[in-house]
């Protein structure tokens, strides 16, 4: 696989990304790093550059228990329509019951590679076990097909292009329900003993767990540490959420690409002017 970032000719952020566009959102974080939104990024430009690399992209999905069958064939048909076009995608989805899997038509570049979720103990959180997972399979067999990852809940489906512009080293997914709150109701871990704590004032968005990727080494990395992290929890009597865990992680690994609410939408809030495409919206929970 490529290396992110060995290239010589990758296009400088300046000559794809242009912050003045959408004076109405925040564009750039203190850190530097492009807040991805409509009218902002120049396709075009990355097309020219990742075409030439010949680029693979990954996207893990978890289809166990009720959310195999329709979630499974609606995530997957509608990222076959929009996710990647015209690049080689891997579309991995670990099951727990492979008899489950619907019949799915995907198109030209895509194939996908089935993987066996491991039973998880009944003490244990369903998260721990699939990130245990996904190292694994990272490590196996995923590092070594494809140049970025993505991980996915299923319970959402493509509306329109998810392209090239989401492509980075570390690739955070702001949450559509807290976005446009108060940053001083985030629900962040605020107990001081948990490693997931984030003190009272500090923080620098919400971040959703539906949506994270990078390079294969960036999401190998995040779930060594959540596992340790977890681990640390256990000893201290503790138990914090899959997504505190995120975003603890990505205040102290500042993610190098942020996406807008625009790629990770729930159609049942009244859609604010702010929203110009839905990429992604979540799937109502009795479909």
């Amino acid at each position: 696989m490529h290396t992110y970032m060995d290239h010589e000719a990758e296009p400088q952020l300046s000559d794809w990304f242009d912050p003045k566009k959408r004076p109405d959102v925040i564009t750039t974080t203190d850190w530097l790093a492009p807040v991805i939104w409509e009218g902002t990024y120049n396709r075009q430009v990355l097309e020219k550059y990742y075409k030439r690399l010949n680029i693979t992209v990954g996207l893990v999905v978890w289809a166990t228990e009720k959310f195999a069958g329709q979630y499974l064939k609606e995530f997957i048909q509608s990222a076959n329509e929009h996710f990647m076009n015209g690049y080689k995608v891997i579309f991995y989805i670990i099951m727990d019951d492979f008899s489950r899997f619907p019949p799915i038509e995907l198109g030209p570049l895509r194939t996908f590679k089935l993987f066996a979720a491991s039973k998880e103990k009944r003490w244990e959180d369903v998260n721990v076990v699939r990130m245990r997972n996904l190292n694994v399979y990272i490590i196996k067999h995923i590092q070594n097909e494809v140049d970025f990852l993505f991980s996915m809940t299923i319970n959402q489906i493509f509306k329109k292009d998810f392209g090239v512009e989401t492509l980075g080293k570390s690739v955070a997914q702001l949450h559509a329900w807290w976005y446009f709150q108060n940053a001083k109701n985030v629900p962040y871990e605020r107990r001081y003993k948990s490693a997931a704590f984030i003190p009272f004032g500090e923080g620098d968005f919400y971040y959703h767990s539906a949506i994270f990727g990078g390079t294969p080494q960036e999401v190998l990395t995040f779930t060594i540490e959540y596992q340790r992290a977890v681990t640390s929890d256990n000893n201290n009597g503790l138990s914090s959420t899959f997504e505190c865990h995120l975003n603890k992680y990505f205040f102290i690994n500042k993610p190098t690409k942020l996406l807008s609410p625009e790629y990770n939408w729930d159609p049942t809030f009244r859609t604010p002017p702010q929203i110009k495409h839905v990429k992604i919206a979540w799937q109502p929970k009795d479909i």
